[in-house]
């Protein structure tokens, strides 16, 4: 496989879960495709660096999550030097998921974080820590209060979210 198949196949399989890496600390879903291909054409650049990665996924991954730290807090300087409220990242969640999306955006950035790597990027707990540079434990925790205050919001019973 050339090199230019190597990287196409990356981005094809990674795509999606690079976004919602961003998405994570961002809360905005223009921004972090953004973010995703930022990452995509820094790996692009460094493609020997990449490829050398154990997981290049997981390195991709790194630089999106920084760039959209990055991006976040020139976002809330910017709102306060505007004295602006801050910028809630809306994004239009069509049917059924609406209420979902809306509950998940309201969460505080560091619950959101982890619910968003854990549920919809599909991370496991290890590498959630080791992304967002916590303990595992501070995973669980943050995992449990975000679904303890999204079965508030959403109406549903704890047991049934705990059962899930």
């Amino acid at each position: 496989m050339s090199e230019q198949e190597w990287f196409e196949q990356l981005y094809r399989s990674g795509y999606r879960r690079l976004v919602l890496s961003a998405y994570a600390v961002l809360g905005d879903l223009g921004e972090a495709e953004e973010v995703a291909q930022e990452a995509f054409a820094v790996g692009y650049r460094k493609r020997s660096t990449l490829a050398a990665a154990d997981s290049p996924e997981a390195w991709l991954r790194t630089v999106a999550v920084n760039a959209a730290r990055r991006r976040a807090k020139r976002r809330a300087m910017l709102d306060r030097i505007m004295f602006r409220e801050p910028a809630l990242g809306l994004v239009a969640a069509a049917g059924e998921y609406a209420d979902l999306h809306d509950a998940i955006r309201g969460l505080p950035v560091d619950q959101r974080s982890v619910v968003v790597l854990h549920y919809l990027a599909d991370l496991p707990v290890a590498e959630i820590a080791e992304l967002l540079g916590i303990a595992p434990g501070t995973v669980k925790s943050r995992l449990s209060r975000a679904r303890q205050c999204l079965a508030e919001r959403l109406d549903i019973r704890t047991a049934e979210v705990d059962r899930a």
